[in-house]
């Protein structure tokens, strides 16, 4: 039995022929796919380590034709047991963080993804499917990419998360273009976490990150009072929301300018709390609501210049 990378691992019983269990292969621990491997079941998304028995099948990814182990034919025909076609990513790309990763350092070293997967020793069809999707290779698999790509398994996984974003390459052609004010409400109503600069009670500017949600067109928080956020309050404020992709060497940002106030109606306050996404990151007793009702909106976002 040999395996490459995606390729899936079906369990039958004997007597019947019908399928105990599959699983995808997601780590190999051998470079000729010799057994065992790591494998992901589809049942429970677990991985665990295997070596296949007489009663194992594989199914290549770029074949679509079963292998059986020796001694592994039906009892009653003689013949091969009928295994599934491996199911097939299903809509648009939808990458994850390290897939992401792997395809912007392939796209900076020109390699295309079959000369990446035969430096890798997997399958092309595996990593692409790693590029499309959120999955989650093994430290194995990584550290085979890390090698064919001259990177690191800590850059692969997104190591320095802890360090100020934007320290990645700089595109090779960049394009910084305004964003349009629907494009930025549309940002902006994501909710997550935004930047409010303010002018605190003693005169100096802060700038101070809070969870914030946006309702009926307003930019809405919890805080304390007596805080740095809460002193925005009666002021004109700006509110800023950004996104920096380092792996793609992309981003954006949306600035909003516009005067605060706190939400004192009970109805208004309990409606706030009952569709808030999340709670204070920062904890404690935040219980005072303030509202930016935003008189401007801007934002710029750069991207490749051929796009």
């Amino acid at each position: 039995m040999r395996a490459h990378l995606g390729d899936q691992l079906v369990i039958e019983s004997r007597a019947t022929g019908a399928t105990r269990r599959d699983g995808e292969i997601v780590g190999l621990h051998h470079e000729d796919g010799t057994p065992p491997y790591d494998v992901r079941w589809s049942d429970t998304d677990e991985v665990t380590l295997v070596f296949p028995g007489p009663d194992a099948h594989l199914h290549h990814l770029e074949h679509g034709q079963p292998e059986t182990t020796p001694g592994s034919a039906r009892p009653d025909t003689g013949e091969t047991a009928a295994v599934p076609a491996a199911a097939s990513p299903k809509g648009p790309p939808n990458p994850g963080d390290i897939g992401r990763r792997v395809a912007a350092e392939r796209d900076r070293r020109r390699l295309s993804r079959e000369e990446t997967a035969r430096r890798a020793r997997m399958s092309p069809e595996y990593l692409a499917y790693l590029e499309d999707r959120p999955a989650d290779p093994t430290t194995a698999t990584l550290i085979r990419l890390a090698d064919a790509l001259g990177t690191t398994v800590a850059a692969l996984r997104g190591g320095g998360f802890d360090l100020p974003p934007g320290q990645g390459h700089a595109l090779l052609h960049p394009r910084l273009r305004d964003l349009s004010p629907r494009e930025c409400r549309t940002l902006l109503s994501t909710h997550g976490v935004g930047r409010i600069a303010v002018s605190g009670a003693d005169g100096r500017p802060a700038v101070v990150p809070v969870n914030y949600e946006i309702v009926d067109d307003e930019i809405v928080f919890r805080t304390a009072p007596g805080s740095a956020p809460a002193s925005a309050v009666g002021k004109e404020v700006a509110f800023e929301v950004d996104h920096v992709d380092e792996a793609l060497s992309r981003g954006w940002s949306v600035l909003a300018v516009g005067p605060a106030r706190v939400v004192t109606e009970p109805d208004a306050v309990r409606g706030l709390t009952r569709r808030a996404h999340t709670e204070p990151w920062a904890g404690g007793a935040r219980e005072m609501w303030v509202s930016i009702r935003p008189a401007s909106i801007t934002g710029r976002r750069i991207t490749p210049a051929d796009q």
